[in-house]
């Protein structure tokens, strides 16, 4: 009984650890314009990405999981940063692994992989609704129909498409994980 009761605290200490490890990603810059109780509009500086179009999310981020594991022309591992996105664009899938703030184009190492490319997303304004849970698409769904509500009740005019970011290694608890 007693072995059973430390094996679970063990283990969810080892979970707890595995999330919290996460929380110390760099992440991209953005201040805070407006906020209610569903959702805030942040304003993101310019932010430098590798970013690969696919069909497969599993092979685009092998691909980009490369990139910064050395795949790239100076063989430079490259630090984690959060989030990591996904959205279509021109009806294709794309994701994105935003670069670590020290980077500039000039800097950044050249992808070795034709499938990833070097970008810089220009700075911007986005709603964004945060919510927990496994980053399904009827997850997903379910926050976006619930921003794109609020935001048309509040006469925001949406430009762009939806964006998925997520914070969290595949490991962490559902209830835990940041989705966004």
């Amino acid at each position: 009984m007693i072995r059973s009761a430390l094996f679970i605290k063990l283990l969810m200490f080892s979970l707890l650890s595995l999330t919290f490890k996460t929380m110390a990603y760099e992440e991209a810059t953005y201040s805070i314009v407006y906020q209610n109780d569903v959702y805030e509009i942040r304003h993101y500086v310019d932010r430098l990405a590798v970013q690969a179009t696919y069909t497969n999310q599993n092979s685009s981020f092998r691909n980009l999981f490369n990139y910064i594991s050395g795949a790239n022309i100076d063989s430079e591992k490259i630090k984690m940063t959060t989030p990591v996105t996904q959205s279509e664009e021109s009806s294709e899938m794309v994701m994105q692994f935003y670069l670590p703030s020290k980077f500039t184009k000039k800097t950044a190492p050249v992808p070795t992989d034709p499938r990833v490319e070097l970008i810089t997303i220009e700075e911007g304004h986005y709603a964004v609704i945060k919510y927990s849970g496994r980053l399904t698409d009827k997850n997903f769904n379910k926050h976006k129909k619930i921003l794109k509500e609020n935001l048309i009740e509040d006469k925001i005019e949406i430009i762009g498409p939806a964006i998925k970011a997520t914070y969290n290694g595949p490991f962490t608890l559902p209830i835990l994980r940041r989705n966004e």
